[in-house]
């Protein structure tokens, strides 16, 4: 047997999650090694977060400018798509990983590239590119942060299609004439938006009834208006039945039997763990599963293995992610360090509550749609008595200053028995800015009697707030 190279903590794959559970042993006075077997970074870095929002910031900032006076008139012509690209690289380094290398190397975290499998218990085989193989031993925890790929229906031709994923849709070198959009959630509604403004003429193809469906109603209702007005195919209650590809024209069959052709498809439908061939078998673990963790991010059975981010299915946003790995880091320091007992009661330092509770997002449309905590539906099926309290954001004076006709709309979730938030939502421009306050309303568990004295600037588009508040004391 090959002799294991030793350390307290491996963690297997390099992503922002896997970055900050190592980031996190280390603080704590451990070793750590990382292996990734593409660029440190990972999804959110190349194909994900980052370059989408690159290449949505112009197009958000020329539609906000628009609706300026004095402004809108500079800024009636089209993107410069080709700056737009451009911008969009540089913030992925050109897809090179030194700078996140470098900073591994600074904080005294070993890499190891090539392809990480488990191989028992806290054991790590990584098969570099050449094929000689490493083995590594964690004297205290494995860490599995393999996040994410994009999940691709079983359909007729599509394989033969080529189809894009959120991979190519955010790295693609230019904007196709005609682009169809399979789906009606973040991707979907993110790269319509990006790539209609950037000169595509894009449908967007939608199974269910409405879009972003996670999210209160009203939001993909804005959403879906705004896209249809910047000129996309906005088509729901749809399903695409078969996929063709001729040279350089795609033809979607549907499911009414009619068919349109574009340029590309992008299927933006779902994401599955990447945990096939990381060696879970050999640690009674089924390959290609999601990973059951329990609060401290530990798998369930097993207590030196942790599944942080995607991989676990808990959350499947990189700051969720990268919450659950400083958690995951203070519980291996912890139990490393022999403490006896862990701070597991709600919001405690060893567990990740606001999974949740409290998990915050933004989509970047035009509108912007933002959330933290729960919708009333979700709130409603958990069994709380809560209220709805709904505000028409275009009353609020900032959102005039803001923006000529501000179309947004803000509803809060008040559980009636606790006087507490249970969940904010707010549409409209530049509102992702605004939901962090929300996000602390919620984790915080701030009483509604308090919420009366954090008084908001005048005038900003902030003091939707007390008009929220205003309005559940008047109903």
């Amino acid at each position: 047997m090959t002799e294991a190279i030793e350390y307290d903590v491996v963690v297997v794959g390099a992503g922002p999650v896997g970055e900050n559970v190592a980031d996190r042993a280390r603080a704590g006075g451990l070793s750590a090694a990382i292996v990734e077997s593409e660029l440190v970074g990972g999804e959110c870095s190349y194909w994900a977060c980052m370059p989408s929002k690159a290449l949505l910031r112009p197009v958000i900032a020329r539609a906000d400018a628009r609706r300026v006076p004095g402004l809108r008139q500079s800024v009636q012509g089209p993107l410069d798509t080709a700056a737009v690209l451009a911008h969009r690289d540089y913030f992925t380094s050109h897809w090179k990983d030194d700078g996140q290398v470098g900073w591994l190397e600074s904080i005294g975290i070993d890499l190891y590239r090539g392809h990480g499998r488990l191989a028992g218990p806290r054991r790590v085989t990584v098969t570099a590119d050449d094929g000689t193989v490493t083995t590594l031993a964690a004297r205290h925890a494995v860490a599995v942060c393999t996040g994410t790929r994009a999940a691709l229906p079983d359909l007729p031709g599509l394989a033969e299609a080529k189809p894009w994923t959120s991979r190519e849709a955010t790295s693609a070198d230019h904007a196709p004439g005609r682009l169809v959009v399979v789906g009606g959630g973040v991707v979907a509604t993110e790269m319509a938006t990006a790539w209609q403004a950037l000169g595509s003429q894009v449908t967007l193809l939608v199974r269910g009834d409405s879009l972003l469906n996670r999210m209160e109603p009203f939001a993909g209702e804005l959403v879906a208006d705004a896209l249809r007005e910047a000129g996309a195919d906005v088509r729901t209650g749809v399903s695409v039945k078969a996929v063709h590809r001729q040279g350089a024209t795609v033809t979607v069959t549907l499911d009414d039997g009619s068919a349109l052709e574009a340029d590309e498809i992008l299927f933006a439908t779902g994401r599955a763990p990447r945990t096939d061939d990381i060696g879970l078998d050999t640690v009674g673990l089924k390959p290609g599963s999601w990973l059951s963790v329990d609060d401290t991010l530990r798998v369930e059975g097993h207590d030196w293995l942790y599944a942080v981010g995607d991989a676990n299915h808990r959350a499947l946003l990189t700051h969720q992610g990268k919450y659950q790995a400083r958690i995951a880091g203070a519980a291996i320091t912890a139990r490393a360090a022999g403490v006896p007992l862990l701070e597991t009661d709600r919001w405690g330092a060893h567990v990740a509550t606001a999974d949740i509770s409290a998990v915050p997002q933004v989509v970047f449309t035009d509108p912007e749609a933002a959330s933290a905590g729960l919708t009333l539906a979700e709130a409603e099926q958990a069994g709380h008595r809560v209220r709805a309290v709904d505000y028409d954001m275009a009353n609020v004076s900032g959102a005039g200053l803001y923006a000529d006709g501000y179309t947004g709309r803000a509803r809060m979730i008040v559980d009636l028995d606790r006087e507490i938030l249970l969940g904010v939502t707010f549409v409209g421009p530049g509102v992702g800015e605004l939901i962090h306050s929300a996000t602390i309303a919620v984790a915080g568990e701030v009483p509604i009697d308090r919420l009366w004295h954090a008084v908001p600037s005048y005038p900003t588009v902030s003091e939707v707030w007390l008009r929220l508040l205003e309005t559940y004391r008047d109903q």
